[in-house]
């Protein structure tokens, strides 16, 4: 069985997970590192950090797991079922607020 390489839980059903470019691919990471997450650890990964800064300093799952919120995060849905999923609606509302996805979008 997989096991996810940020929360450590195992990934029981394809449908379960996401492909997660260490390298985004609008930032160049085309053929380059993918990983294999929980869609809840995926869509963290993208609600708490922009593209830039993934590239930047969140490339490795080493690095990201120093990150306090990620840190947070994980210890959290560590206690959760495998097949558990819930969006994270503040941080994309956190987001929005920033400005970092209407930009995009325009």
């Amino acid at each position: 069985m997989e096991i996810c390489p940020l929360c450590g839980r195992p990934i029981e059903k394809p449908k379960h997970a996401n492909r997660h470019h260490l390298r985004p691919l609008s930032r160049g990471g085309k053929g380059g590192d993918i990983i294999r997450l929980h869609r809840i650890c995926h869509q963290k990964i993208h609600s708490v950090f922009t593209e830039k800064e993934l590239e930047r300093a969140y490339d490795t799952i080493e690095s990201l797991l120093k990150s306090p919120e990620i840190r947070k995060f994980v210890r959290w849905v560590r206690k959760k079922p495998s097949g558990f999923y819930d969006s994270n609606k503040t941080m994309n509302s956190l987001r929005d607020k920033r400005g970092d996805w209407k930009r995009r979008m325009k």
